[in-house]
């Protein structure tokens, strides 16, 4: 199955209108990895998860296949970026104290993946995924949203999207000691940086390739910043993560 990029066209405007993780995430996930040598954060993006798992770590390694993404991260001394599939590695056998996949898993090929996972994590290693689900902000923006989202954005997106609805329980996860747990990311945004963080969607992007690149965006813009109002509002996204260890 051929590797789906969807963010390049966007790369940029997903490094500064998504959001990030929360401190307690962190906590709960390296709390399960006392060995704190090498990290491969993959389908690292922009590399901010990258960037925080190199506080702890010696090294992180952290791949993508957007050159676009990983021009937009920081570079920091220990961490190695480089282009490369979740599912095909350049990476040697056991390897690595933990794996990262934010955002990304519901792209991927499963079965490759979790092969790979087992060849370069060393026995014992945590793995750690993680995702987050359509935002809450009002009884009167949720419904103008979630209408935008599974009807004007629904046949847009690809199949692999609605993993994310039902917050991975369709795929596999073959590993020890499996955890799951849930963290509110909350954040202050005005009307126009949401209407740009809705620019980042892959189907907004897929439309606006299959639409001369037309804005689907304005299709709800005026409607939304009207409800809006002036000033900011509390958004809440629902962040779920689920990891193991492997044996």
């Amino acid at each position: 199955m051929p590797a789906l990029d969807r963010f390049s066209a966007q790369a940029d405007l997903y490094a500064r209108y998504r959001i990030d993780y929360p401190v307690e995430l962190y906590d709960f996930l390296l709390a399960q990895v006392p060995r704190r040598v090498r990290a491969w954060d993959c389908a690292t993006g922009n590399g901010q998860v990258a960037a925080v798992l190199a506080t702890y770590f010696e090294h992180v390694d952290a791949t993508d296949i957007s050159q676009a993404q990983l021009a937009q991260a920081p570079a920091l001394p220990n961490i190695t970026y480089q282009l490369s599939s979740a599912e095909h590695t350049p990476f040697a056998d056991s390897s690595f104290d933990l794996i990262t996949v934010a955002q990304a898993l519901h792209w991927f090929d499963q079965e490759a993946f979790n092969q790979e996972i087992r060849r370069v994590g060393h026995p014992g290693a945590t793995i750690a995924e993680w995702g987050y689900g359509l935002v809450h902000i009002s009884p009167e923006l949720d419904p103008l949203i979630q209408k935008f989202h599974d009807e004007t954005m629904g046949p847009y997106w690809d199949d692999n999207r609605w993993h994310i609805v039902d917050e991975y329980a369709r795929l596999p996860f073959p590993f020890a000691q499996v955890r799951q747990a849930h963290f509110p990311v909350r954040r202050q945004w005005s009307a126009e940086w949401f209407l740009n963080y809705l620019r980042t969607w892959s189907s907004v992007a897929k439309y606006q390739k299959q639409h001369n690149q037309q804005d689907p965006v304005l299709l709800i813009a005026d409607e939304l910043t009207q409800l809006w109002g002036a000033g900011e509002r509390e958004l809440q996204f629902p962040v779920f993560l689920r990891t193991g260890l492997i044996e």
